[in-house]
């Protein structure tokens, strides 16, 4: 899994700048625009963090197993990619400035989750080193919380009946993938379960 993943990070990474390059030529100096200018420069250090992180990882102590959890695993990383594949609706400022504040919003907190995981991260449903500092003393999935906060702002943007679809159907499979990776670290590490019961899993005193 390195390698495909390490490829794209590098090349969603790349376009990032990319489009950034192409904003900072077009766009007038205000407020709006030192947002998106930040929220482009959080999404290209989210990406450099992962491919960074894949590299460094450790092994796993541990996987789920069948074939589910892989599929699951992949298609929630990347089936949110397809809304952009859609027709961008044009926004009222506004609602731009929400839309973009979002996403940096959640770009910038994975860049703070993804940090604090470390060498841990994984995309697959597997077990390293059981993490509870940072916003892991809080929640125990901080990285999918600041994802999706990323993915409403990006949603917004291209709203439709189909990429509605889209995200619902990334949002079950996200929800998924929680209970396989809770499955994992539970069975490897036994004081999972009382970080469970001092933890919320996605949202602070609620769920």
């Amino acid at each position: 899994m390195r390698l495909p993943l390490l490829g794209w990070a590098f090349f969603y990474a790349m376009l990032q700048l990319v489009v950034l390059m192409q904003y900072t030529n077009a766009a007038p100096l205000d407020f709006a625009y030192a947002v998106h200018i930040a929220m482009r420069l959080s999404t290209v250090a989210f990406m450099l963090l992962v491919a960074a992180a894949v590299i460094a990882r450790t092994r796993p102590s541990g996987k789920a197993s069948g074939l589910e959890p892989r599929v699951s695993a992949l298609v929630g990383s990347f089936l949110t990619y397809g809304i952009v594949l859609f027709p961008r609706h044009d926004l009222s400022p506004p609602l731009e400035l929400i839309s973009t504040l979002l996403i940096l919003v959640g770009t910038a907190g994975a860049v703070a989750a993804l940090c604090q995981l470390g060498r841990s991260f994984s995309v697959m449903a597997e077990s390293r080193q059981l993490v509870t500092s940072g916003p892991y003393r809080f929640l125990r999935h901080p990285l999918y919380l600041t994802e999706e906060i990323a993915i409403i702002g990006l949603f917004m943007q291209f709203v439709s009946l189909w990429t509605a679809l889209f995200l619902a159907v990334h949002v079950a499979i996200q929800l998924r993938r929680i209970h396989n990776e809770e499955t994992v670290l539970s069975a490897k590490f036994p004081e999972y379960a009382a970080y469970k019961r001092n933890t919320s899993r996605l949202i602070p005193g609620i769920y």
